[in-house]
């Protein structure tokens, strides 16, 4: 199988996840369908398909929803099954931390200025 997302691989995600993330949902089965996910709620909260326009973005566009898109479905991999973390405040952590970074990515791709920026490049 190959990773079927636009946006992010199985490998970037599953190093956000850790080690101790749940061996059914790290596989790149599930973080495929994960990431399909996170690049369709990354669409429709920016108003733009940027996996239609993908080919055309600048690489640091690309690395943004790169960023976002893994930050999203790690946090995916992790809410599956927090038994293999040390405690729920480590997996909770780990989710925290990549949710603050996934809002403040979509923030900048959601922002006016982002988007003409994009489109004028």
């Amino acid at each position: 199988m190959a990773d079927e997302g636009t946006f992010a691989t199985t490998a970037e995600v599953q190093y956000k996840a850790g080690a101790n993330a749940s061996e059914t949902s790290n596989t790149e089965t599930y973080i495929n369908v994960y990431i399909k996910q996170a690049e369709s709620l990354i669409n429709c909260a920016c108003r733009y398909n940027y996996t239609d326009a993908y080919a055309a973005l600048n690489a640091d566009v690309k690395a943004l929803l790169k960023e976002v898109a893994s930050n999203i479905a790690a946090i995916y991999v992790i809410q599956f099954d927090m038994s293999g973390f040390d405690s729920a405040r480590e997996a909770e952590n780990m989710i925290n931390v990549l949710r603050d970074a996934a809002i403040r990515g979509l923030s900048i791709l959601k922002d006016e200025k982002t988007q003409t920026f994009i489109k004028n490049a």
